[in-house]
């Protein structure tokens, strides 16, 4: 169940941000990865958010966030990779050489 939460901060460049809330004394981690929204994922300072959470040890916060969101607004489902079609692609090849003869 989401509690309501207030964005303390919040890091465009390093992708994360802290969150507060009754529930989570001393505020609750969150990254880029936990907020759900269509398109680029961030939040802004102030802003009113929905979040669902989880106890914790996160870079020195004892609550980090499983999903956060705008109060006013329903939790958007990451999207799925595509498949051979994003920006970036990655192969890897191991050939070992067969052992030397006896």
């Amino acid at each position: 169940m989401a509690v309501k939460g207030v964005v303390r901060e919040w890091h465009d460049d390093e992708g994360w941000g802290v969150v507060d809330a009754p529930e989570v004394p001393g505020g609750c981690w969150a990254s880029f990865a936990h907020v759900a929204v269509a398109g680029y994922r961030t939040l802004r300072p102030g802003q009113a958010v929905a979040l669902e959470w989880e106890a914790a040890d996160q870079d020195g916060y004892a609550h980090r966030a499983l999903r956060v969101w705008p109060w006013d607004a329903e939790p958007v489902a990451p999207e799925a990779p595509e498949r051979g079609g994003g920006a970036y692609s990655s192969n890897l090849t191991l050939n070992f050489d067969p052992p030397p003869p006896a």
